[in-house]
C-alpha cells in the first residue's frame, strides 16, 4: 500500500463532482437524513442490547479472553483468507478483487449483535468481540490488506477510514455502556427495554436494508460474479467460524455467537474505504459488492434465525415426549426469557460437545453445592 493521499487534490478519491459519471449521484438531503436516522436508531438498538449484558460475565470474557481470541482469529485470519481465495478462484480483475479483499479485512458489524440475541447466543461475548475487532482493525486491516494485495499491482492508494472506525466505536461503546448501567441498577426495567429493543431492532434492520438498497439503486452494477461471491462469502464465514469455535471446544452458545460474528462484516466501513481510495469511474464497478453483501448478510441471518427457532422447537417437543406429565404444567407456565431458553438448550446440547479445561472448571464450580453433608453425618 502506498502513502495516504486523502488530503491531496490530485487523489482520485477527491475528484470534483463534475467528474462523477452518470449513475453515481452525489448524496443529497435524503441520503443525509437516512444516514443520521440510521446512526440514531442503531444507537438506541445497541442501548437496548446492552441491557442484556452483565458486568460479571463481561469481565469474565475480558479476564479469560478465549472466546474473544477465537473470534479475532476468525475475523482477521479466516475472513481475509476466504476473500483472497474467492477473488483468485473467480479470476476477478484487480479492481473488483480489491473490493472483496477490503470486505474480508473489515471488522465485525453491529448487525451480528442483533442476530446473536435472536439465536440465544452469548451477548456478552458478541459485544466484546465486536468492540475488540473494531479496535484491532486499526492495525490488522492495513496488515491484512498489505499481505493480500501484494499479488496485485495497484496504482491507487488504499486509504483506511480511521474516522469511520472511530465513529463505529463510539456508536457501539457509549450506548452499550448505558445499557449495562441500566441492567445493573434496574434489572427489571432492563428486561422490558431488551424485549422492546430486540423487536424494534428486527424491524429497523429490514427497513434499513431495504432503504439502503433503494437509495443506492443507481450504484448497482449487475455483475453476476460479484453477486455470487457476495452471496456465498458470508455463508462460508458463518460455517468456518462455527467449525473453528467447535474445534477449539467452545460451548454451543459461543459457537453460535462466533459463527454470526465471523460472517457479519462492517459494510459501512468497507463502503467508506472504497470511496476514499478509488476514482468515481472505478467505484461504479465496485460499490455493488458491499451493497449486495449487506443485503445477503441480512437474508442469511434471517434464515439462520428461522432454522434455529425450528431447531429449538424440535428440542422442546423431544423434551415434552420424554416428560409427558409436565405438558399441562408447561402450558400454564410463563414463557421463558431468552437466557432461560439458552440455558435449557445448553443442558440438552452440551453432552455432544466437550468443554475446554477452563470451562469445565467453571462448570464444576457452578454445579458444586453450597452446603455439603459428610457421609459420616
Amino acid at each position: 500500500m502506498r502513502t495516504n493521499c486523502s488530503s491531496s487534490a490530485g487523489c482520485p478519491a477527491n475528484s470534483s463532482e463534475e467528474e462523477l459519471p452518470v449513475g453515481l449521484k452525489v448524496p443529497g438531503n435524503l441520503e443525509l437524513v437516512f444516514t443520521v436516522m440510521s446512526v440514531v436508531m442503531m444507537g438506541l438498538l445497541m442501548f437496548s442490547l446492552g441491557c442484556s449484558v452483565e458486568l460479571q460475565k463481561l469481565w469474565s470474557h475480558i479476564r479469560r479472553p478465549w472466546g474473544i481470541a477465537v473470534g479475532l482469529l476468525c475475523q482477521f485470519g479466516l475472513m481475509p483468507l476466504i476473500a483472497y481465495l474467492l477473488a483468485t478462484s473467480f479470476s476477478l480483475k484487480p479492481v473488483k478483487a480489491i473490493a472483496v479483499l477490503i470486505m474480508g479485512c473489515c471488522p465485525g458489524g453491529n448487525i451480528s449483535n442483533i442476530f446473536t440475541f435472536w439465536v440465544d447466543g452469548d451477548m456478552d461475548l458478541s459485544i466484546s468481540m465486536t468492540t475488540c475487532s473494531t479496535v484491532a482493525a486499526l492495525g490488522m486491516m492495513p496488515l491484512c490488506l498489505y499481505l493480500y494485495t501484494l499479488s496485485w499491482d495497484l496504482e491507487e492508494t488504499l486509504t483506511l477510514p480511521y474516522q469511520s472506525i472511530g465513529i463505529s466505536l463510539l456508536c457501539l461503546t457509549i450506548p452499550v455502556a448505558f445499557g449495562v448501567y441500566v441492567n445493573y441498577r434496574f434489572p427489571k426495567q432492563s428486561k422490558i427495554i431488551l424485549k422492546i429493543g430486540a423487536t424494534v431492532g428486527a424491524v429497523i434492520l429490514l427497513v434499513v436494508a431495504v432503504a439502503g438498497v433503494v437509495l443506492a439503486k443507481d450504484s448497482w452494477n449487475p455483475d453476476i460474479t460479484l453477486l455470487t461471491i457476495s452471496f456465498i462469502f458470508p455463508l462460508i464465514g458463518h460455517v468456518m467460524g462455527f467449525l473453528l469455535a467447535f474445534l477449539t471446544h467452545q460451548s454451543w452458545q459461543r459457537c453460535r455467537t462466533i459463527s454470526l460474528e465471523t460472517g457479519a462484516q462492517n459494510i459501512q466501513m468497507c463502503f467508506t474505504m472504497l470511496q476514499l481510495s478509488f476514482s468515481a469511474k472505478q467505484l461504479v464497478q465496485m460499490l455493488s459488492f458491499p451493497l449486495a453483501y449487506g443485503l445477503f448478510q441480512v437474508l442469511n441471518g434471517i434464515l439462520i434465525i428461522v432454522a434455529y427457532k425450528v431447531y429449538k422447537r424440535i428440542l422442546k417437543n423431544k423434551h415434552r415426549e420424554r416428560n409427558p406429565g409436565c405438558t399441562e404444567g408447561c402450558h400454564k407456565r410463563k414463557s421463558p426469557s431468552p437466557k432461560e431458553t439458552g440455558a435449557f438448550l445448553e443442558m440438552n446440547e452440551e453432552v455432544a460437545l466437550p468443554l475446554g479445561p477452563s470451562e469445565s472448571m467453571d462448570r464444576h464450580m457452578a454445579l458444586e453445592p453450597t452446603g455439603h453433608i459428610s457421609p459420616s453425618a
